[in-house]
């Protein structure tokens, strides 16, 4: 197989008109380059210069050979570019696995971020509801990033990008919206918006209500994290979802529970981690969770009542 140093020498040398001059060029002596061109012919089995007083010019099969041996040259000067851009942080693709509900609340913010600042990175998005599917992409291989509730899972490099809160979803005007808070034995018998069984969070909720029946009082299972609260808001029943999961704007009731719900949420890896995937975790550990100010406030603590001041203190 030959060089592609030997590519190198046969193009300057047509370039140029003559091996002195490529020699030149390519900081090689003489010799050293007719070394590579003979062997460039013996690989081909026939001439591709020929040389006379004026310097060499290009056989029929150096002319055939030409376009393609620059090509090589300049795809080879492309791998290279590539990797160093990709080395730099500045290039390449990631892949990331993300769960259903973080796309927005967690991952957008830091997208946009980088469709600025690095327009020559791809990230390459897979939402997905099942992590045990995802942490076997990322065992053979085929992502780079998950994005998940922590699952405790010691077989790979995983770092807390945020915490978020787990909520309670429901109409308006339901009976429950008019407290600051709800536990967990208030949703006893409320018909329940709940998840189809490929989507693991059905069985999340299932493991922390354990003191809630869910048989009875579900009217309505979805695949989808984020249809969950809308459903509840139209006035199918009540829901329990992470935060994230809830949009701007939302036309339901958003409730805490008492005592409070959170969850870590990890950016999990292989242990050799590449820059870019590095630096999309940091950047991901920096902007935090954003949940949308209107129901923030909906989820703020209680304010204490204002004591009177007595006049004659």
């Amino acid at each position: 197989m030959p060089s592609l140093r030997a590519f190198e020498c046969l193009l300057a040398a047509a370039d140029l008109g003559s091996v002195t001059s490529a020699a030149r060029h390519l900081h090689l002596s003489q010799p050293a380059i007719s070394h590579q061109l003979a062997a460039l012919e013996r690989e081909a089995g026939t001439a591709l210069l020929t040389r006379d007083r004026r310097g060499v010019r290009l056989t029929a099969a150096g002319r055939a050979a030409l376009p393609e041996a620059r090509r090589a040259v300049a795809a080879a000067g492309e791998a290279i570019r590539l990797a160093r851009a990709v080395g730099q942080g500045v290039g390449g693709v990631v892949r990331v696995v993300c769960a259903q509900s973080l796309t927005v609340a967690l991952l957008a913010p830091v997208l946009a971020r980088w469709n600025l600042d690095r327009p020559d990175v791809v990230i390459s998005l897979r939402e997905s509801t099942d992590p045990e599917t995802a942490f076997a992409m990322l065992e053979s291989g085929e992502t780079d990033l998950l994005l998940f509730p922590e699952l405790g899972d010691a077989r790979f490099e995983s770092a807390t990008v945020a915490e978020e809160e787990i909520v309670v979803a429901l109409p308006a005007l339901h009976p429950l919206a008019s407290r600051h808070t709800i536990r967990t034995r208030d949703l006893r018998e409320e018909p329940f918006v709940h998840f189809t069984p490929e989507n693991r969070l059905g069985a999340w909720i299932e493991r922390h209500l354990d003191d809630v029946d869910l048989r009875g009082p579900v009217v309505v299972r979805t695949a989808v994290t984020t249809h969950a609260p809308q459903l509840a808001a139209a006035g199918l029943g009540v829901t329990v979802v992470p935060v994230s999961a809830i949009t701007a704007g939302f036309s339901g009731a958003v409730r805490p529970f008492e005592p409070r719900r959170r969850r870590r949420l990890v950016a999990t890896t292989t242990t050799s981690r590449d820059p870019l995937v590095t630096q999309l975790v940091g950047d991901l550990r920096s902007s935090g969770l954003r949940v949308p100010a209107d129901i923030a406030r909906q989820l703020a603590p209680a304010e204490e009542p204002t004591a009177e001041r007595d006049p004659e203190l």
